[in-house]
């Protein structure tokens, strides 16, 4: 399991480019930088002062950057600290319930169910959805 700080450990200021940076990442695949974080739509600080505190981001291990002069890009530990951030997890409405349920009733295979619960899943959240089952093993042993 991966762990590290959590977002209360953050400042609110290290805590905004964090948000910053993931998202630049997100939308662009690309490492960012700290003059895009400091332009329109970014932090009001200056690239010094943005940089210091993707050092610390970096130091936490929350951030990566590829090579030395490049901008920061989220490690596993960050992604992952985003998501729990943000994610809220709520019950499903009546109606996303009978979505689903419909989805799953078409019955077939099991792969025919886990595309259905794929994209329902995709639908409800606007978002990639992807559904696995574990593999199985025999949970039985002949011993001689």
């Amino acid at each position: 399991m991966v762990t590290g700080p959590t977002l209360t450990d953050l400042t609110d200021r290290a805590r905004e480019i964090f948000r910053l940076v993931v998202e630049g990442y997100i939308a662009s695949g690309q490492p960012m930088g700290s003059k895009a974080l400091a332009g329109p739509g970014g932090v009001n600080l200056s690239p010094a002062s943005i940089r210091s505190v993707l050092q610390e981001l970096q130091d936490a291990g929350l951030l990566a950057a590829p090579h030395t002069s490049a901008g920061r890009m989220p490690t596993e530990v960050g992604l992952r600290l985003f998501v729990d951030g943000i994610m809220q997890v709520a019950e499903p409405s009546a109606a996303d319930r009978a979505q689903i349920e419909r989805g799953l009733a078409q019955g077939g295979t099991i792969e025919n169910a886990l595309a259905a619960a794929s994209s329902a899943l995709s639908e409800l959240s606007a978002g990639a959805a992807v559904v696995m089952v574990p593999k199985r093993e025999p949970r039985l042993v002949q011993v001689n």
